[in-house]
Parts: C-alpha cells; sequence; structure tokens
C-alpha cells in the first residue's frame, strides 16, 4: 500500500584522492543522491538540511534552498540523481540530513535521508 507523502532517498559516497590531502588533514568525498517519489502525490523539493559528522564527534550543520541549484518536481513513481560533495579533516564520517517536500495540494513535508558514511581508504605512513 503506497503511502499519499512518501519520498525515498539513497546515496552513494565516493573519496576523491586527488583533491585531498593527507598531510594537511584535507579529505575530499563525493556523493551521489537519487530520490524517489513513493507516495502518490506529486511533490517538489524545497530545501536540504545536511548533519556531517567527522571521525572527532565535530557536527557541521549545512541547510539550503533546492539542491545544486535546482528544485525537481518528481510525479508519483519518478526519481532524480545528482552528485555533490563534502570535504572534512578526517580520513572518515558520515552524513545524514533531510529534505524538505511539497506535494501539490500544498502540503509539506520531510523526506528522511538515511545516514551514510565517508571512508577514505586506508593511509599507510
Amino acid at each position: 500500500m503506497s503511502q499519499t507523502y512518501h519520498i525515498t532517498v539513497s546515496a552513494e559516497a565516493f573519496y576523491q584522492e586527488a583533491e585531498s590531502s593527507v598531510a594537511e588533514d584535507r579529505y575530499a568525498f563525493a556523493y551521489r543522491i537519487t530520490i524517489r517519489n513513493t507516495g502518490s502525490a506529486p511533490a517538489r523539493l524545497l530545501s536540504r538540511h545536511w548533519i556531517i559528522t567527522d571521525a572527532n564527534g565535530r557536527v557541521q550543520e549545512v541547510r539550503g534552498m533546492g539542491v545544486i541549484g535546482e528544485h525537481p518536481h518528481l510525479q508519483p513513481g519518478e526519481s532524480y540523481s545528482y552528485t555533490s560533495g563534502a570535504m572534512l579533516n578526517t580520513p572518515y564520517g558520515s552524513m545524514k540530513g533531510s529534505y524538505r517536500m511539497e506535494a501539490d495540494d500544498g502540503h509539506a513535508f520531510d523526506a528522511d535521508i538515511p545516514e551514510f558514511h565517508l571512508l577514505a581508504p586506508r593511509v599507510l605512513h
């Protein structure tokens, strides 16, 4: 049974070695997000809220309108994917958050972004 207002989010993260510097404690990651409307009502993504935690427990919160400058509108069954990035001072961390959505009927709701991990490959000294 489908819910009226339901968005499923999945993520895949990639270490960006060329943009990272172990000597400077700078670890770059890219992540690909797929947002799928698994509900029965069309909806538009309004804003994002990210919680980024590094290996030292330092938390950054990022809020903003849309994703990569866009406000995708998804019909039931449609999906939208984009790639973005994050920079950490540690070789691993995690991200999670939510998207604020608005259905065509004006109903606003949050779509959870499940936690995913940012992991650099093992670094030998």
